[in-house]
């Protein structure tokens, strides 16, 4: 069986009349990240690349910043785990994360981002891409939403050249989806540092830090962007562009990179 979605019964009710029907739901399932045998954290998300999820939720938090850091993964899905054992620069990370860790009722908690507390470079590069590129390849990443097809609850994210799509990985998270992505660069040596980014979901500045510590240019969306994200794009040198569909789109931040 797919772990990824069950099938459960639901009442279909259309035109007044009512059926039973075997609905695929998205399965949604909480994993623990050990850093090193230290419980960090706790992501709601989709049963698939557990590990690149894991290497790239500790990359986007700096516990790790090379693939030569990375000693040891062990996935347990039973036990709902997946454990890091690395080097690096631990210590600044750990500090730089609890800052930004909110304790929750059930023991867990979720991070944010602040422009201070990321350790981003500006991105500065004369990447430039043409619009109808940037729109060909989000009718590519739809093509290849099989899971949402199915289920409609889950969000998806590519890396892309100008010209076609490197990776793509859907989960029920916007970031879990860059975090798989960011772990599989980092696991084939990939630069991302004249690669696109695209997203289903909403551009919020936490996906936004997310894309700028992986030197990406272009960040594009189906969905909005926020406010928040905006302005760290504008100080970090990334280009949003949201809106991308029906042939059309609203470019916010460095225009001149999207050629119309």
């Amino acid at each position: 069986m797919d772990p990824r979605f069950k099938l459960v019964r639901a009442y279909r009710i259309k035109e007044g009349a009512s059926a039973t029907i075997e609905d695929p739901v998205t399965c949604e399932t909480p994993i623990t990240i050990y850093y090193n045998d230290q419980e960090l954290v706790t992501l709601l998300c989709t049963l698939e690349y557990l590990d690149e999820l894991a290497v790239g939720f500790l990359r986007s938090e700096g516990f790790i910043r090379e693939k030569e850091d990375i000693r040891d993964i062990k996935i347990d899905p039973v036990a709902g785990s997946v454990r890091v054992s690395a080097g690096g620069p631990a210590a600044v990370a750990q500090n730089t994360f609890l800052k930004r860790y909110l304790t929750t009722g059930c023991g867990k908690g979720t991070s944010f981002y602040h422009l201070s507390d990321a350790v981003c470079k500006r991105v500065e590069t004369g990447f430039q891409i043409n619009s109808s590129q940037v729109l060909n390849l989000m009718i590519q990443a739809q093509r290849r939403s099989e899971l949402f097809k199915m289920t409609g609850g889950v969000h998806s994210s590519a890396v892309c050249t100008k010209d076609k799509i490197l990776f793509f990985r859907e989960d029920i998270g916007r970031h879990n989806t860059v975090d798989k992505l960011s772990g599989r660069c980092l696991f084939d040596g990939v630069d991302t540092k004249d690669k696109i980014l695209l997203t289903t979901g909403r551009i919020s500045s936490e996906i936004l830090i997310k894309s700028a510590k992986l030197g990406i240019p272009l960040i594009a969306s189906r969905s909005a962007p926020t406010d928040l994200a905006i302005r760290h794009a504008a100080e970090l040198g990334v280009t949003i562009a949201a809106f991308v569909r029906n042939q059309k789109m609203n470019v916010y931040t460095y225009p001149e990179r999207v050629i119309p």
